[in-house]
């Protein structure tokens, strides 16, 4: 499944300056935007499509968990629809071959030419990931972590922007392969979903449909496209983080290594997970400065999945790292005799 975007957007580089100015501007209506643009098209779904948007922006790739035909493939292809980027889908199983995934060479008539594989896009949705052998699982690793692979000893560089949004379902138990940490780390976020309510299923009913699928998607207005999209992730970096949010994010992080119950805590890895979300959680929320709400309203999304724990639940150990966080800010800015703005909100999002 594969679909090229409406060229809406210009074709200049991300590194053209009216590019970058567009995207900025663009950007900061952009969440409000997308939730209009796909309100009558993602159901019930209003919090991941959410996710997906912030993890657009941080240039960061997605796991999506949860059972089968609750329209797990329709909300991928929503977002790189709305996005107007390239986006193709690979259904794993237990044969798919690491070629498919990355690319091989073949030679044809004395010439030898790569055929790319599925990563060769803007937006990959690998479906099922968990139903495919670790061999072809790690053949994303290099893709997702250095946005390259190598063939036969030589380095094909990806499109940019590229994404995985990965799926996987928690009730199979025959033939699976479970994802191992050094790949779940490399996933920006994790997002649970489940099924939706009765109201949300009435309205799924009145979408229009050809057949049993939904025929939904050609309506969806492109709202960046590539070039764009990649100028808004690079002007991510003007984001100001101040001292007092980079002290929150480790505080938090190491709090993880040292909760009473976790086997393995969040990595350094994590850390700059736990930023970039930030920072495009405010740019989207029209802020060009993170704040700790910010990190607060991503830690549950880009933290639980990292811990390995023994006897308590890895929301319990991100919810009690928040409060332990937040007491840490309280001490340093009553040492310091600063106020920090939006403390009060803070404290009312960990109440």
């Amino acid at each position: 499944m594969a679909f090229m975007p409406n060229r809406t957007a210009t074709d200049a580089p991300a590194s053209d300056p009216r590019v970058v100015a567009e995207a900025r501007n663009i950007v900061l209506e952009l969440r409000g935007m997308v939730h209009r643009e796909l309100d009558d098209i993602v159901v019930g779904y209003e919090e991941p499509l959410d996710m997906l948007i912030v993890a657009s922006m941080a240039g960061g790739h997605v796991l999506l968990e949860g059972p089968p035909g609750i329209a797990k493939t329709l909300l991928v292809g929503a977002v790189a629809r709305v996005l107007g980027v390239n986006f193709k889908r690979v259904q794993f199983t237990p044969d798919t071959s690491p070629e498919e995934i990355v690319g091989k060479y073949v030679t044809r008539h004395g010439e030898t030419t790569f055929h790319q594989g599925a990563v060769f896009t803007n937006v990959l949705l690998a479906d099922e990931i968990n139903r495919t052998p670790p061999r072809t699982q790690s053949s994303l690793l290099e893709a997702m972590q250095e946005r390259h692979v190598t063939v036969e000893d030589r380095t094909h560089w990806l499109p940019t922007p590229f994404m995985v949004i990965a799926t996987q379902n928690p009730y199979e138990q025959a033939g699976i392969f479970p994802l191992p940490e050094s790949q779940l780390d490399r996933f920006l976020f994790k997002l649970h979903l489940d099924y939706s309510s009765a109201e949300t299923e009435r309205r799924i009913l009145k979408l229009p449909h050809k057949g049993l699928s939904p025929d939904v998607l050609g309506d969806v207005q492109p709202l960046l496209g590539a070039a764009r999209l990649q100028a808004a992730q690079d002007d991510l970096d003007a984001t100001v983080v101040p001292d007092e949010v980079g002290a929150f994010i480790v505080d938090l992080i190491r709090y993880t290594r040292e909760a009473p119950g976790v086997v393995l805590g969040a990595s350094p890895r994590s850390s700059i997970h736990m930023l970039a979300a930030t920072k495009a959680n405010a740019r989207l929320s029209n802020r060009m400065e993170a704040t700790i709400d910010d990190v607060i309203a991503m830690a549950p999304y880009t933290l639980p999945h990292r811990l390995i724990v023994s006897g308590v639940e890895p929301d319990v150990v991100i919810a009690d790292g928040l409060r332990h966080a937040s007491a840490e800010a309280a001490a340093r800015r009553a040492r310091g005799g600063d106020a920090t703005p939006g403390t009060a909100e803070s404290s009312n999002l960990l109440s």
